[in-house]
């Protein structure tokens, strides 16, 4: 407990959570795919399965989230990574966006997805 404000760790690990809900909010850790021998496209589809899962495990989903970061490690991989966010994407419900290039910790991953969700009171 911090304050008066109740902490929820959800899937946590050894060195950090999936998904803290704190004050309303629900701040996605990085979610890379579960399978790296994918190729980006499907590593998207991968990583988007996973935030469905851990907001609905904070008791939200995707038409709540507020901001979304993306990593691509080649951004040339911007079209198939969209492809699969296109057939996710709530059209109604599109949160802010940012999709940078950079290296990821394990050379097989190819996309990191991270974000900010409201969470219900």
């Amino acid at each position: 407990m911090t304050g008066t404000t109740l902490v929820r760790r959800l899937a946590e690990e050894q060195r950090l959570c999936g998904a803290t809900v704190a004050n309303g909010l629900v701040f996605l850790a990085g979610q890379v795919a579960d399978d790296a021998s994918l190729g980006a496209e499907g590593q998207t589809a991968d990583i988007l399965a996973q935030i469905d899962a851990l907001l609905a495990e904070a008791g939200t989903d995707k038409r709540a989230l507020l901001q979304v970061q993306i990593v691509l490690t080649d951004i040339a991989d911007a079209p198939a990574m969209n492809r699969a966010w296109d057939r996710w994407l709530d059209p109604a419900h599109k949160p802010a966006r940012m999709t940078i290039e950079g290296k990821l910790v394990d050379p097989r991953w190819k996309v990191e997805i991270t974000g900010i969700a409201l969470a219900p009171r």
